[in-house]
């Protein structure tokens, strides 16, 4: 089951079982549901109790928080405990109960076309027993193409933090890696997932997360939509709690034009106004909270093709104390602006992991760019999976009737099976085109896979498009799941002044592919060179070389440069009638927009795809460097979740003498000597350099997606061994408690057992698994 389901059915078992809490008079009196036949049987997805109706999609739509409940005894009101006459058994998945939001705050911050969100929010554990504890999941739906970049958590027993670790911070880190945890993962929908630990029933959570965000050009404007739908089983039922719902809202487009504002999802009241500028905000007690997500749009485009550069001089701290630029070009809204003539040539992997909805939409995406195609271009469609197979030997003419005979062929020869291949049929594709001087050749390249010769590719690749003439082919690649290499894709685009783009999970391949599809085939301004460039003493730009600019998609580019800038610099580049325009750029100080921030994923994507192809240790540590200054994460940084509890560790109170008698006493004295201070891992925040392995083996894309209750690091892995099952059944406490009644004989054979069972490390792996274990143990002494 894939994590996303198994997330909604855990979700829909949470809500029958928060049926049986008695809220007092001034809640709804709704009566425990029924139990299931057996008391002993577990609540899983396979047994009667969640498979009499069919399950619910209950995918988080805003931020939110979940008891992770495995014993549904303890299910209950922390403030009027109520009769609870059945013993619902065990659930497996643990049920997940979505908590009681007290209130919220929404933050964004726009500045060109990334915005970045935060979310500050207060959620009450109101569903167990006010002495019981409980772990609890946080999931953040990020949106499309988000990143996650810090995250605080506030408990009563512990508080949490993130922050970026390079590789070799890891290393010299104090912190056994036996000891560590790893937790998260990416669910369908870009949600990221992660849970915190031991949470008192009738405690308050605060939860603030900020994330990246890219915003949606609308062909005069940028358009934002943050997830922040909330269900209306969140909001407390109790009425004397004030419920407050605030949302700010801060745009900077960069320009120095009038910003206009189109749409709002929510009554927003303007705070201020400035060129280029505007401020927003909206605040209000609540019934129920936001039912639909926060949408903004607005417009910032003339009719004609408009730019600026801003430049800003490095802070202190930064890595590297060139000076930072950033180029924009928009393409403004005059539809007379003729479109280049094009030379299609569309290269689809058909290897097996491709089988069913990977190719289905692939196929029906490329149907759908064909009879976009103006008369007078061409196109071809090579299909590989070890094997080559073309629609035609040639390019044709976008034709109706050729566009129906190649529908027809992709649905009779388009059949996922096999192995893949992808330098054969790029190497045919670069070598169909570019062959007339008018048009400008396009190569789409889908895959989701990995192969061996890469590298080589790349280096193919730099040799065949050697010129920046109008007829050098422009490379679009699109990677589908985790398995393919992205960095690869991103540095074969980046060679062919193309895009890269993903999808991650299947159900988002139409609406990425489709968009790439849309910006590659209404290019108007091609081979753009900014003049200023050459009289700077040196520079380096993110992409590596400057795409063309398209009518569904501003150019946008950031670098790096020393010398100056003058106050006016000239944008050149060619129309479809091969004329030269020339667009006056001005260059602004931008002391108000965080060009690091702003510019940040792109750069590091940029060079971690460069540290690839070169194999380049010293860039890597600039990326890592780089990651670490601007708080993104990057393959070079691993992000923590730092857990200090609030309660001061017993260990301090003990002395050596008293703990001696307890067996691997060193291990236990290390563990809660870090026990206030612990960090997790947090996982699936990169997408990798692709998996080979997956690859060869054709696993579809997403087969091997986590499940909610999937083992993750050694603690959980620990639990499933034999020994720690066998512990598992005896109560430490307990179980010294007893050796305490015993004759000296009887303490001695006891003694000599525990030994050779700490040979194996079994009391470790129950230090892992609990975190008051040792101090039980230490307690009972």
């Amino acid at each position: 089951m894939a994590a996303v389901d198994e997330f909604s059915r855990s979700v829909d078992m949470g809500l029958r079982l928060s049926k049986r809490i008695y809220y007092g008079k001034d809640g709804p009196s709704i009566s425990a549901p029924k139990p299931p036949p057996s008391m002993e049987k577990s609540l899983s997805s396979s047994s009667s109790a969640s498979s009499f109706r069919p399950p619910q999609n209950h995918h988080p739509t805003a931020p939110m928080v979940y008891a992770v409940v495995s014993e549904p005894v303890v299910v209950d009101n922390p403030d009027v405990r109520s009769y609870q006459p059945y013993d619902y058994g065990r659930c497996d998945p643990p049920a997940l109960i979505p908590l009681h939001m007290l209130g919220v705050t929404l933050k964004v911050e726009c500045y060109l076309d990334t915005a970045f969100v935060t979310v500050d929010g207060v959620w009450r554990l109101h569903c167990l027993m006010s002495n019981a504890l409980c772990d609890c999941r946080i999931a953040i739906p990020t949106g499309e193409q988000g990143s996650v970049l810090g995250v605080e958590v506030e408990t009563d027993r512990r508080s949490y933090f993130t922050r970026l670790i390079t590789l070799e911070d890891e290393q010299n880190m104090i912190y056994d890696k036996e000891e560590t945890a790893k937790d998260g993962f990416l669910m369908k929908g870009n949600t990221y997932t992660f849970q915190v630990l031991q949470v008192e029933g009738g405690s308050n959570i605060h939860v603030k997360v900020r994330w990246s965000l890219k915003m949606s050009y609308l062909g005069d404007g940028f358009g934002l939509c943050v997830p922040f739908t909330y269900p209306a089983h969140v909001f407390p039922v109790s009425h004397k709690v004030p419920c407050t719902e605030k949302i700010l809202l801060d745009v900077n487009s960069g320009t120095c034009g009038v910003i206009t504002c189109n749409i709002a999802s929510h009554p927003l009241k303007e705070l201020k106004r400035q060129a280029g500028k505007v401020g927003f905000s909206y605040e209000a007690e609540v019934l129920k909270w936001s039912t639909q997500d926060f949408y903004f749009s607005y417009s910032v485009c003339s009719n004609e093709i408009f730019g600026g550069l801003l430049v800003q001089t490095p802070s202190a701290h930064d890595y590297d104390q060139r000076d930072q630029f950033c180029f924009y070009l928009f393409p403004g809204i005059n539809r007379s602006m003729k479109a280049f003539k094009k030379e299609v040539v569309f290269v689809i992997d058909i290897s097996g992991s491709m089988r069913d909805d990977p190719l289905n939409k692939t196929k029906y995406e490329v149907i759908g760019c064909l009879w976009k195609l103006n008369q007078g271009d061409l196109f071809n469609i090579i299909a590989s999976n070890g094997e080559t197979k073309s629609f035609s030997s040639s390019l044709e003419f976008a034709t109706e009737e050729t566009v129906t005979n190649a529908t027809e062929w992709m649905n009779t020869n388009l059949i996922a099976h096999g192995g893949t291949n992808l330098l054969l049929p790029i190497k045919q594709a670069v070598d169909m085109v570019g062959k007339t001087s008018d048009s400008i050749p396009l190569i789409f390249l889908i895959t989701d896979g990995t192969v061996e010769d890469e590298r080589d590719i790349c280096n193919k690749m730099k040799c065949h498009i050697v010129n920046e003439q109008l007829n050098s082919p422009r490379i679009y690649t699109f990677g589908i799941g985790s398995y393919c290499n992205h960095y690869f894709l991103q540095m074969l685009a980046n060679i062919g002044r193309g895009y890269f783009d993903s999808a991650q999970d299947i159900d988002s391949i139409s609406i990425r592919m489709q968009k790439l599809f849309d910006n590659a085939t209404t290019l108007f301004l091609s081979n753009i060179t900014l003049d200023a460039l050459q009289n700077l003493e040196s520079y380096t730009i993110f992409p590596l070389r400057l795409p063309d600019l398209s009518s569904r998609s501003p150019l946008i580019i950031s670098g790096r440069f020393t010398g100056k800038f003058p106050n006016i610099v000239k944008a050149r580049g060619f129309l479809a009638d091969l004329s030269t325009h020339v667009i006056d750029v001005k260059v602004v100080k931008a002391n108000d927009v965080p060009l690091e921030m702003v510019c940040a994923r792109r750069e590091i994507a940029t060079l971690t795809a460069q540290a690839w192809l070169d194999q380049n240790i010293e860039l890597e540590k600039k990326v890592a460097r780089m990651s670490l200054q601007r708080g993104f994460p990057s393959e070079y940084t691993h992000m923590i979740l730092v857990q200090h509890d609030n309660v001061k560790p017993a260990i301090e109170s003990v002395s050596p003498e008293e703990v001696c008698l307890c067996i691997n006493t060193w291990r236990i004295i290390k563990y809660m000597k870090l026990k206030n201070q612990k960090i997790t891992y947090m996982m699936n925040l990169n997408v990798g350099f692709g998996d080979l392995v997956a690859t060869i083996e054709n696993l579809p894309p997403g087969i091997k997606e986590l499940k909610l209750s999937e083992p993750t690091g050694k603690m959980l892995k620990a639990a499933s061994s034999c020994w720690t099952i066998f512990l598992n059944r005896f109560c430490c406490r307990c179980f010294i408690q007893a050796c305490t009644q015993m004759n000296d004989q009887c303490a001695i054979v006891f003694t000599q057992l525990c030994t050779a069972l700490a040979c194996f490390q079994c009391l470790s792996c129950c230090c892992e698994m609990c975190d008051s274990c040792a101090e039980m143990c230490l307690n009972c002494l």
